[in-house]
Order: C-alpha cells, then structure tokens, then sequence
C-alpha cells in the first residue's frame, strides 16, 4: 500500500482510507463479525487510516472497532483512527460546534473506541452558528489534554476553513468532501485548489459513486450514467482493471494527493481497491473520462 503525509502533520497513512460507517451493519451479532472481518481485512491489505464518526450507527461503529482493539490489542499500533463530530441528531437535526460539544464528542468517541487519544478528529458538516474562536479553543484544550493529536474538517468550502484556520493555533490538516465521476465540485469550488496550495489532504467520500453505484442526490441521466460507464469500463479494458477501480485511479490522478475513502465490507473488495494505486493512468484518460462525464469536450 502507498502512504502519503498526513497534511503537514508527523503522521503517514495509507493513500486509501478505510470507511467504518458500515462496520456495525444492523447491529446484530452476526453484521458485527462482519464489521471486524472486514477491517482486519482492511489491515492486512496495508490500510492504515479508518475513519469514523460518532454519527455512524449512532456510536456502534465505534464500539465495534474498540472490541476488534480490546481483542486484539497489538492492532493499534500503527493506525491512524480518525472520527468525525457537529452533526446532532436529538431534538432537532442540527450542527453543532460549541466548545462543549466538540470537547464532549471527542471523549465520547475515546470512550467507544477504547483508546486514549484520537490520531485525527474532524469536524463532520458546517455549523452556521460556528464561533471560530470558540471552536478553536476547543480543539487547544483536547490536544493540551492529549487527547487528539490533529484536526481537519469535513464538507468544508475554502472559505469556512480559512477562517477556522484563522482563529486556530492547530493547523487543520484535512478536508473530507464528496467527490466522484458524479459530484466533481470540488474541481470547480477551490476545495482542491486550498489543498494542493496549503498541503491539506483532500479525503474522498464516496468516491466511486457514478460507477459502481448511484450517488448521492443523482443528477445523471440514464443517457449520462451509461455514457460514463461506457468510457470507464473502455479504460478498465485498456488497463486491465475493473470500472470502479478507473474511478478510484480518476481520483488519485490529481495532484492534490486525493485519499479515497473505501466503504465495503467485502475482503476482496477491500482488497482489490488497492489495485487502482498500480494503475498508471494518464492525462488523456482522465479528461476522456471527464469528457464523457460532461458531455462535451472542455471548453
């Protein structure tokens, strides 16, 4: 597996990410079981990174990932555990990123996890009633209490981070936005122009959706959808890889340093994602795939 710098901070992980919003499944025994197999599998195939959120099967995910640590304690060792917090879902939907929330969640996550400090916490989507000041200060009293060691956000445009950043004295090392052959925003909103100029790693969520299934809030037509997959799966062809690993290649293509966020929890889909970072995809491929995505050829 190729690792990258994580931001500008000490720490290396895996170039691909490994998602843990699925692991507890619908919570049973069995979908539990499930849920550890697939992150040892994730280990094993040089996954270095697993991202969480408190939000994912409202804390399970969490508990699942400490009981695979609690049994297997050598595990933590080398992991980059990174979590996610802001989105509450109590009396009303909403974001929240009071210092005593962010503080709160953050111990929460340490107490699910099992472990005593968090590689990486993000904060999940933008809170409007954000204080910077008062954010900031948060993320000082958890890393002065040792309690996390880097922060990021997640769903940030450029501006909202800058003035975050402005009111932190800790650096925000990553930006985790949706970006696939469907959502290519972060091509056009300076999400990706912010990370490359300021060395903050773009994380993907999501990032094969178009192609190995429908995204978020799908826009594309069923003419669009098959045009796209049509090109991917040319390339796949030429490659010798399959379609969604073209999108994944799609992505690690750019010189941001993209790090895909992979959700299954099938081993050997876990597995085979590695082989996108073999592929040496080229400039021309990737604008045919953008082309075909559009369209139309770039102005």
């Amino acid at each position: 597996m190729e690792t990258t710098r994580f931001g500008q901070s000490e720490l290396r992980c895996s170039r691909l990410a490994y998602g843990c919003m699925r692991i507890a499944g619908d919570g049973s025994a069995a979908d539990r079981n499930k849920g550890k197999t697939a992150v040892r599998a994730a280990i094993e195939n040089g996954y270095t990174l697993f991202d969480h959120a408190d939000v994912y099967g409202a804390g399970a995910c969490e508990e699942v990932f400490g009981e695979l640590l609690a049994e297997s304690p050598g595990l933590r060792d080398g992991l980059i555990i990174q979590s996610k917090c802001g989105i509450r879902l109590d009396d009303i939907h909403r974001y929240d990123f009071s210092a005593s929330w962010v503080i709160e969640s953050a111990e929460n996550a340490l107490r699910r996890l099992g472990i005593e400090q968090l590689d990486v916490l993000l904060l999940h989507r933008p809170d409007y009633l954000m204080s910077i000041e008062e954010t900031a200060a948060a993320f000082d009293e958890l890393h002065s209490a040792g309690k996390v060691a880097e922060f990021g956000v997640s769903n940030f445009l450029p501006s909202t981070l800058t003035a975050l950043q402005s009111a932190s004295s800790r650096r925000l090392q990553a930006n985790q936005v949706e970006i696939n052959l469907h959502n290519i925003d972060a091509l056009h909103n300076g999400v990706l122009d912010q990370c490359q100029a300021e060395l903050i790693t773009p994380q993907a969520w999501c990032p094969i959706a178009g192609i190995a299934y429908e995204a978020w809030g799908n826009t594309f037509t069923p003419e669009q959808a098959a045009r796209v997959r049509k090109e991917a799966r040319r390339q796949a062809g030429e490659y010798g890889v399959d379609d969604w690993q073209i999108a994944l290649a799609w992505l690690l293509r750019h010189p941001a340093g993209i790090s895909p966020i992979v959700g299954s929890t099938t081993p050997a889909r876990i597995a085979a994602a590695t082989r996108a970072l073999d592929v040496e995809y080229s400039r021309e491929d990737w604008y045919r795939l953008l082309e075909a995505r559009n369209g139309a050829p770039v102005p």
